[in-house]
């Protein structure tokens, strides 16, 4: 007969934070996978709050006798599930800005400006003074 290891108190002060993050980062992934920038907006602060919390709580642990192998896991995933998403929505963003740099250029199209002076194309992007 094998014993179950019940959890210590540390465990299931460290447990309710860390499954607020779990399942924000959850929300937070469906609601990109649909689209939704409200769902994403509230999930994101959502997610900040929480993470907050966690990270404190961990940290606390961590000083005053470590934390359960388990639990420590179970936030590197989520650390890595947080890097993946914020890496696609990078992609996306990137996407995005190529989209409408090619729709609005950025680049002057060589016409007066609004000064009345001639606009000029940046080669290299910064001024050269002697």
């Amino acid at each position: 007969m094998t014993a179950i290891a019940s959890p210590t108190p540390l465990s299931a002060e460290l447990e309710a934070p860390l499954l607020a993050v779990e399942s924000t980062l959850n929300q937070l992934g469906d609601a990109l996978a649909r689209r939704d920038a409200a769902a994403i907006e509230q999930h994101a602060a959502e997610l900040h709050q929480h993470l907050a919390r966690a990270v404190q709580s961990f940290g606390e642990a961590a000083r005053s006798g470590g934390v359960p192998a388990a639990l420590r896991n179970r936030l590197v995933r989520a650390g890595g599930l947080l890097a993946a998403q914020r890496e696609s929505l990078a992609r996306g963003n990137a996407s995005l800005d190529r989209a409408l740099d090619v729709l609005i250029p950025s680049e002057p199209t060589g016409l007066y400006g609004a000064g009345g002076k001639a606009e000029r194309r940046s080669l290299g992007g910064g001024s050269y003074t002697a």
